[in-house]
């Protein structure tokens, strides 16, 4: 009896099957449609992204192009990237290049700026950091002379310029006595007196009252009057930095007296000092 009742029910059950398999679809239609709607949204969301991305690409472009968006001309930019290259050193005027050749434990610097490669006319500063490797803070300035014809990274005996580089500053001396608080090796000799004239002429009296000697080919550790050259005679050497004679030199840098004895009283071998010199932008 069971076998015939089947035949009878079937009918509801198909009816009840397509009914469910009518709503199954509606769900599986809708859910497809949510699907769609979603997954435009988030493209839309995400092409929108690209857009913003691409548009700001291109106005970064523009701006390391030399547009700043206002002018065109990009200057504004320009100058504000330079000056947070400037002030992350304290040392304006100097190349990229120079700066790495300064030693990271030199905390005082003489810095020489000369107006231009064959000018013999120029400025002197003295900077101090408080720790290595950090901003350089300015101490004093004064106008200076160096060599007749002006600068040389490849300089001769006799060529009247001044040799373009960092050097360290270990040894001083001169015709007079130490300025007070002096802590450079310090050598008075009655010696530190100068023979002749200057290249244009002038007196060289009182060149020599104070000298701080240029690390350039020289023996470390010895009067500034020794006339050891490691490197041979070729490249000259007793290079100076004295009291200014009011004209160039043969390859020192002079600078005022007051200049110099601030620089004595400045200088300690503890803080590494160094002096950089050469052209602007050397």
């Amino acid at each position: 009896m069971s076998k015939h009742a089947r035949p009878r029910t079937a009918p509801r059950t198909r009816t009840r099957t397509r009914s469910s398999r009518s709503s199954r679809s509606l769900v599986v239609a809708a859910a497809l449609g949510l699907l769609t709607c979603s997954a435009g949204w988030a493209y839309a969301v995400h092409d929108r992204g690209d857009r913003e991305r691409r548009t700001e690409a291109a106005l970064d472009a523009h701006a390391r192009a030399g547009g700043d968006g206002k002018d065109g001309t990009g200057a504004g930019a320009r100058a504000a990237r330079g000056g947070e290259r400037e002030d992350l050193s304290g040392l304006p005027g100097v190349s990229d290049a120079t700066r790495a050749r300064i030693p990271a434990d030199a905390r005082q610097l003489v810095l020489v700026t000369g107006k231009a490669k064959d000018s013999s006319e120029g400025t002197a500063a003295l900077y101090t950091r408080a720790q290595a490797g950090g901003r350089w803070s300015p101490v004093g300035s004064w106008p200076a002379r160096n060599g007749a014809k002006g600068w040389s990274t490849e300089r001769t005996y006799g060529d009247l310029t001044s040799p373009q580089g960092v050097f360290s500053l270990t040894d001083a001396g001169g015709l007079l006595s130490a300025p007070p608080g002096t802590r450079l090796p310090y050598d008075k000799d009655s010696s530190f007196v100068p023979s002749g004239r200057g290249v244009n002429g002038e007196s060289l009296a009182g060149s020599f009252d104070y000298v701080v000697a240029v690390d350039f080919n020289r023996k470390k550790g010895a009067s500034p009057l020794d006339p050891t050259k490691p490197e041979g005679e070729t490249k000259g050497g007793n290079i100076w930095l004295h009291v200014d004679h009011d004209g160039p030199s043969q390859g020192c840098v002079g600078i005022p007296e007051e200049g110099m004895r601030k620089v004595l009283e400045t200088l300690d071998p503890a803080a590494k000092p160094v002096i950089v010199m050469g052209p602007a932008g050397f």
